[in-house]
């Protein structure tokens, strides 16, 4: 796995059940992969040469970020390596531009978007569109970084003015008026098999996702049919062999479109690896391993996922102890710890709680508000305990 990030740290986990060996190809000794692989190549993804070490005598080379140049990927396949996703299907994770050309091609469901040539092209767009702008760079940019939600013209013509004076490829977007970021997850083989989890609801801040729950509440049958069904069609049509994340808008006039592809392990699916038959992990390395895929059918009515993030100053109490009095509160609460220094607004970790019975009025579903809003309350709490050691009903263990 090309990336010593989180998400190859949990896959190195789901290795071990398959009986394989994860090796990881780290920036840094430090990297939460790193930490606990044996197997570890340090190097730069760009660094053809470090790619080729870690590619070394592998059965399968895939990735815990989208990054690798396709130029590199394209000469490791060339040299017998097998990549997945392979770099045909992941230059769409790359390239936003790119991205779009080819679902507008598919006729996947997608906002209005244009290139950008100089700035005079965002006031061409935007009598086009109607709609409030949004730039986006074309490469790079993730929790937020690369995207700015223009004001008004003036910023909107300041934004690209800026980007295109250092160099950066931008292109505009309508601003969607939507009523909430869904997430369709779905895994592919080689031999063509897909496999599709529940459509999640995606909760943001600052850009950053927060909080995750699945299934979607309250997500009309319809819609998440033919969310899943989307997901599914562009594994294909793409070729992608592995986890795929169509990160989706759900309008306010009840349709679903297309914001982002992520072609690897994804934050909307830390729920399944305590919430589904098959986690999002597991079920990435049975894809590339061309292994039959995995149930992804939910073990509860509702799961809730919290992001723990760094908290703006560092509390004195060690997060070993934080855990501790977790467990001791909170002995349902699933937690997944990084190995990450703690900084502010840093994904440390992240905390599952698994839906169970309920003695409230209605039934345990995603449709009862009371029991959804129980378990969000529930994972927040837990995910606010480890950044901040604060407990936010007030609750005082001493």
């Amino acid at each position: 796995m090309i990336g010593g990030g989180q998400l190859a740290r949990m896959t190195h986990q789901a290795a071990i059940a398959l009986g394989q060996s994860l090796r990881v190809l780290a920036a840094d000794p430090g990297d939460p992969a790193a930490q606990v692989t044996p197997e570890v190549v340090l190097g730069a993804h760009t660094d053809l040469d470090a790619l080729r070490r870690a590619a070394q005598g592998v059965a399968a080379l895939t990735f815990d970020h989208e990054h690798v140049p396709t130029e590199h990927l394209e000469q490791l396949v060339a040299e017998g390596v097998t990549v997945h996703p392979p770099p045909q299907a992941l230059i769409h994770a790359q390239d936003k531009l790119v991205m779009r050309r080819k679902l507008e091609a598919l006729g996947a469901p997608i906002p209005a978007y244009a290139a950008v040539h100089n700035v005079d092209d965002v006031d061409a767009f935007a009598a086009r569109t109607g709609a409030p702008v949004v730039i986006k760079t074309v490469r790079g940019g993730y929790d937020g970084r690369g995207v700015v939600l223009a004001r008004d013209l003036a910023h909107a013509r300041e934004a690209v003015a800026g980007y295109l004076a250092d160099g950066v490829e931008v292109m505009l977007e309508e601003r969607v008026a939507w009523r909430r970021e869904l997430s369709a997850l779905v895994a592919r083989s080689p031999f063509g098999q897909g496999a599709a989890w529940p459509v999640v609801q995606t909760v943001q801040r600052n850009g950053i996702c927060v909080e995750v729950i699945a299934p979607a509440p309250g997500l009309a049958p319809e819609l998440a049919a033919g969310a899943e069904a989307l997901g599914l069609r562009l594994a294909e049509e793409l070729g992608v062999v592995g986890v795929l994340a169509v990160e989706l808008f759900e309008t306010e006039a009840g349709q679903i479109l297309v914001n982002e592809l992520a072609m690897r392990p994804h934050n909307s699916g830390h729920w399944s690896m305590d919430g589904a038959r098959t986690g999002q992990f597991e079920q990435h390395l049975r894809a590339v391993l061309d292994y039959p895929l995995g149930d992804t059918s939910a073990l509860a009515p509702v799961t809730v996922m919290g992001n723990v993030l760094g908290a703006a100053q560092t509390p004195s109490m060690s997060m070993d102890e934080r855990v501790h009095h977790l467990c001791g509160r909170m002995p349902d609460a699933k937690i997944h710890l990084y190995g990450k220094g703690e900084r502010p607004g840093r994904k440390i970790g992240h905390v599952n709680i698994v839906g169970g019975s309920w003695a409230g009025p209605g039934h345990a579903s995603p449709d009862n508000a009371e029991y959804v809003a129980a378990l969000r309350e529930r994972a927040q709490r837990a995910a606010h305990w480890l950044s901040h050691a604060e407990w936010t009903d007030g609750w005082d263990g001493h």
